[in-house]
């Protein structure tokens, strides 16, 4: 059976679903080329998730320009010789189309150069990789040198931005118009999905569609592969068809990632997984951290993969702090391979936990939107900061209102707090008080409001009575 990745790929932009200001740039960028114009940057980038369609369209722009495609990709050699006797050769020399005709660059016979998984060259290798023709050393030079003296278009496509421009990839940043492309909207997909549907003759249950939409998170490419393989000998498709197949969910590829980082002794495995697992690598940590101890029954190596842990999230804490986005990489590789080269040994199987402190972070949810919708409150009346009131002044609020009925009914008139916000002052140990505070704080109001309304109807009368005796005050022609 045909891959419908392939036989369904876009082969125009026009086709190209999502990632609409992307496309734009991008056009932009190749009409100058088009025009027989170099660009003051000659190449761009084209960066995100796998499956937001970063190759297709490349491709596809190709096509509408009628450029010849000139491609290298991971099953190629990306040393510094193949680049440049590839990528270099192709981006200073002319070329023939592939009808056999020949039209120079300056009337727009372009070829477009695609580098793919650019971000998985590297500078560094082990010695045995160093000394072979197929290692990567000095890839991303070469790729430098090739874009500045370019006459063609380049295009490098990457899921990490950050992996290609450490280390000796920092000049990219300048030489290249980056383009990011983000996860496609779930409407877009699940109209492809049902064009495929329509044109493979299958009958698909709306339901069924968007659950599958819905755990491709936003990779149209995943989406469509696992469409095909729900598909296949089946003219009918419902939600039932998915969960009689045992619908992988996409958390159970954290715990694929988690057992490669942990079982393997290879370094770039470790790294690929955890980039591969689609959860965002603060989040991936988290994982981690939970489930050392249940792997690393060794103090050694316990120890030691903590160690490289805590590392990783000291460089995510700095790129808090500073912005410095190229450092998110080190923690990546910490929390990864440098977890995985801790072991001095192989352990038996594991059965992985989800993270604690997230369970109870979702368990007090609620507690904390309470905390919050409160200090707001507090900090708007008394005209400090947020932090500063969640600090010094919410603390001793919390106290009082625990402990002085007569401040609670005040403060809940004044502040008008929600019944969840009174609870969540009063604690575990006084809520037990709320409603009679509660009632109390109404009583008082209508009270107040009965003093407003008896004090408003006697002002009134004595204004009455006021303009009455003006009335009768005699006047000059009464005598």
């Amino acid at each position: 059976m045909e891959d419908w990745t392939e036989k369904y790929r876009p082969r125009t932009l026009r086709n190209i679903i999502g990632n609409e200001r992307a496309l734009s740039n991008l056009r932009a960028w190749a009409e100058r080329w088009n025009q027989g114009k170099i660009p003051e940057k000659r190449a761009a980038i084209l960066s995100g998730k796998p499956g937001t369609g970063k190759t297709s369209t490349a491709h596809a722009l190709a096509a509408d320009l009628g450029w010849t495609v000139l491609e290298l990709n991971a099953s190629d050699a990306r040393n510094e010789s193949s680049i440049k006797s590839v990528a270099t050769a192709g981006a200073v020399n002319e070329t023939f189309d592939i009808t056999g005709g020949f039209t120079p660059s300056r009337l727009g016979g372009r070829k477009l150069i695609i580098l793919d998984e650019a971000d998985n060259l590297y500078e560094k290798l082990d010695k045995a990789e160093a000394d072979s023709s197929m290692g990567d050393r000095g890839g991303k030079k070469a790729i430098i040198d090739t874009i500045r003296i370019t006459k063609q278009p380049i295009i490098l496509i990457v899921n990490d931005f950050y992996e290609l421009t450490k280390g000796g990839g920092e000049p990219l940043k300048n030489l290249c118009n980056v383009i990011q492309f983000y996860n496609v909207n779930s409407n877009q997909i699940v109209e492809l999905l049902k064009d495929i549907c329509r044109q493979e003759n299958i009958t698909a249950d709306i339901r069924a569609l968007k659950t599958i939409v819905d755990r491709s998170k936003g990779d149209v490419r995943s989406a469509v592969n696992d469409l095909q393989s729900l598909c296949v000998n089946r003219t009918q498709l419902s939600i039932e068809d998915i969960d009689v197949l045992g619908y992988r969910d996409r958390e159970t590829l954290v715990f694929d990632a988690l057992r490669e980082v942990f079982k393997t002794k290879n370094l770039q495995n470790s790294r690929d997984c955890m980039r591969n697992s689609d959860v965002e690598p603060e989040l991936f940590l988290l994982w981690i951290a939970e489930n050392i101890p249940r792997e690393y029954l060794d103090a050694k190596d316990l120890v030691q993969g903590y160690e490289a842990l805590s590392k990783a999230d000291m460089f995510f804490g700095r790129v808090k702090k500073t912005r410095v986005y190229d450092l998110w990489s080190y923690a990546c590789d910490l929390m990864s391979g440098g977890v995985t080269i801790a072991k001095t040994h192989s352990y038996g199987n594991t059965q992985y936990l989800f993270p604690t402190w997230l369970k109870q972070m979702k368990s007090n949810q609620t507690a904390r939107l309470m905390r919050d919708g409160v200090n707001k409150k507090i900090a708007t009346v008394h005209h400090v900061s947020n932090q500063k009131t969640k600090e010094v002044i919410l603390p001793q609020f919390q106290v009082l209102f625990q402990n002085n009925p007569q401040f609670a009914c005040k403060m809940i008139r004044s502040l008008d707090l929600s019944e969840g916000e009174v609870k969540f002052l009063l604690g575990e140990k006084h809520v037990h008080r709320m409603k009679d505070i509660i009632q109390c704080a109404e009583k008082t109001d209508e009270k107040q409001e009965e003093i407003k309304v008896t004090s408003h109807t006697k002002t009134k009368k004595e204004e009455e009575k006021k303009e009455t005796t003006d009335l009768k005050q005699p006047s000059i022609f009464d005598f």
